[in-house]
């Protein structure tokens, strides 16, 4: 097994960690919700009406783009609601479950790429250039998996996975299949896993070791012209268990951690939970909290009253404003704040220790000097600090040969953090994308 070791990157080592590997149960969700937006790079157009009945795993809408690309539903039920905002986006489809436990079974003597896409697990896969679910037209050089979550508070997705890791040697040969290439699987220090038919590969170092397109750039990187796809070891095994039995299982596993949380724990429960469900009585405090559906880096905000966002098998919960009166506001001189940059004298109490941070900035924008942070955060093989300024500037050719075809905005979140001229870097990355997709389709 090869050893890949990463000296840049951070851990962010927050208050408000589970304890120990238990997973609590939740009652049925009293609804669910499928968000579009969860799935960049499909335009949906509904299959699916306000008050018509849909069976788990059939599907919703299609993309506009490729009819063959599914978003199906995670419960068998009655599709409540179809909510829109501005220009008639649609913002989320709610369903109200039924009891009936009805669920899709797939023919799996027919074409393996198909019955994938059908399946509505496609769309849970992302492919590298542009961060977006996968084309069914472009074969991809190779496939690369991450079995492990380096983000701050992240769930053990060892956890996670619980009895589907039986699925995994199925999932690495049915995407064997659909690849050119080999299927890599990135595992931790210490994290051992059976997985015949793939490249192993441990990762040794801090966040954001556990991103698959970090992973990618450590072993074989993307260039101008390949395409390549990622997925977590959960999903992985998602697929096995689909060209095992037949079914998709949307049941899974979500970390409920942070500051806010009166007792972190893991909790079973269904893809797009409502929230309250979910969450119960754990709150410390309501409005003084900001719920992430994700991790603080990367998740979304949602409220109390929301659902728990597809991608993600965490939720986070931080104070919102912990200190609106602290003296001197951001340019506090409070020994007991954190910094990375040993600004305060706080890092001589060691980085392992547990720190509270609440959701502030605690700055405005500055313009972008060059200090070294983004590379410092990102350890991939790029000129990170010039590529987001030829995306500020719309300079294509730049982006291209800076490496923009390799990146995701996921893989900038840590140093957004680290960020002193506070710029929103994932928005910048992801707008880049955006804008390089469209000029090449």
């Amino acid at each position: 097994m090869a050893i890949v070791r990463l000296n840049k990157g951070f851990d962010i080592n927050l208050v408000g960690a589970i304890q120990g590997d238990e997973i609590a149960f939740t009652s049925p969700a009293r609804s669910v919700a499928v968000v579009p937006d969860d799935f960049h790079g499909v335009i949906p157009r509904m299959e699916k009406k306000e008050g018509e009945h849909v069976t788990a795993g059939e599907p919703l809408y299609h993309d506009k783009n490729d009819e063959a690309i599914k978003v199906v539903s995670p419960v068998s039920g009655t599709v409540k609601e179809v909510r829109r905002g501005e220009r008639r986006h649609i913002d989320a489809i709610i369903i109200a479950p039924a009891d009936d436990r009805q669920v899709v079974k797939h023919n799996l003597g027919g074409n393996a790429l198909e019955t994938l896409v059908a399946s509505g697990l496609w769309v849970m896969m992302r492919q590298r250039p542009y961060d977006v679910v996968p084309s069914t037209s472009v074969r991809p050089r190779d496939v690369f998996v991450t079995a492990f979550d380096s983000a701050p508070l992240a769930p053990d997705l060892d956890v996670v996975l619980g009895d589907k890791r039986q699925y995994i040697s199925k999932g690495i040969e049915v995407l064997g299949g659909l690849t050119d290439g080999k299927v890599y699987i990135g595992v931790r220090k210490g994290q051992s896993i059976d997985a015949p038919g793939a490249v192993v590969t441990t990762f040794d170092g801090p966040h954001p070791a556990g991103n698959a397109g970090v992973q990618a750039a450590n072993i074989a990187p993307v260039n101008k012209g390949d395409v390549v796809w990622t997925l977590d070891i959960v999903t992985l095994a998602r697929i096995g268990e689909l060209f095992t039995t037949g079914t998709v299982s949307h049941d899974t596993v979500v970390a409920i951690d942070g500051e806010m949380v009166q007792e972190p724990r893991y909790v079973k429960t269904v893809m797009g939970a409502d929230l309250e469900t979910v969450l119960k009585n754990e709150l410390t405090n309501v409005a003084a909290s900001r719920i992430i559906s994700g991790n603080v880096l990367t998740g979304v905000k949602v409220e109390k009253e929301g659902w728990l966002r597809a991608p993600y098998r965490h939720v986070t919960i931080i104070p919102e404003n912990s200190k609106p009166d602290e003296f001197m506001g951001w340019a506090s001189i409070n020994p007991n704040r954190f910094s990375i940059y040993r600004t305060f004298t706080t890092w001589l109490r060691g980085l392992k220790k547990p720190v509270s941070l609440d959701s502030r900035i605690k700055g405005g924008e500055r313009a972008i000097v060059r200090t070294g942070e983004y590379d410092a955060m990102l350890p991939m093989d790029i000129y990170s600090e010039f590529l987001i300024k030829a995306i500020i500037s719309g300079d294509i050719d730049k982006m291209e040969q800076l490496g923009i075809y390799e990146v995701a905005p996921e893989d900038f979140a840590l140093a957004e953090f680290a960020d002193t001229s506070k710029l929103e870097l994932q928005r910048i990355v992801r707008e880049g994308l955006d804008k390089l997709r469209a000029e090449m389709s």
